[in-house]
């Protein structure tokens, strides 16, 4: 019995001790940073994307207390600023009857997080391209939907890349 309850509290013991390297790559606890975020320029026909970017960005960074995104410029550490390019919808595939059943959306985007202080730039993506496929129908409203949907996970991942990109990169500031 004795040498069973050893067994446990050695076995307790190397869990502990194994988990205490763990870190969450999705959480920054370093210094507080405030970060100046506004919306992105939208070069592109498809209006809104801008303030879908802004949104899902903030959101992300609302997953930690260690970073505020804020507005305006006055007291922020850094400054976050992006710009999209283009957006494209180019078919993919074809049925037997040579109609297209898949488009892929293709999202260009370019984003720069710089620190104000010192204006050394913390990260920067010149010209990236984001696609995701969906579905074509024969009903417009389900492949407005359907293109609503693949431009929506593309923005969430964009924001979810930039998060961790500067999840990574701030302490090395």
């Amino acid at each position: 019995m004795r040498t069973v309850c050893l067994y446990f509290i050695l076995i307790v013991m190397v869990f502990i001790v194994a988990g205490c390297g763990y870190r969450n790559p999705n959480v920054y606890s370093g210094p507080s940073k405030i970060i100046y975020l506004n919306e992105w320029k939208n070069r592109t026909s498809q209006l809104g994307l801008d303030s879908q970017i802004y949104r899902s960005l903030t959101s992300w960074f609302q997953k930690t207390d260690a970073i505020t995104t804020v507005r305006k410029k006055a007291g922020a550490d850094l400054i976050l600023a992006g710009e999209i390019i283009s957006i494209d919808l180019p078919s993919l595939s074809y049925a037997n009857n040579s109609q297209t059943t898949q488009v892929k959306v293709k999202l260009k985007v370019r984003y720069i997080l710089k620190d104000i202080t010192s204006n050394k730039i913390v990260f920067e993506m010149p010209g990236e391209l984001w696609t995701e496929p969906y579905l074509v129908s024969t009903n417009v409203n389900t492949n407005r939907k359907n293109e609503a949907i693949a431009l929506e996970t593309i923005i969430e991942d964009i924001s979810k890349r930039i998060y961790r990109l500067t999840v990574l990169e701030l302490p090395k500031l």
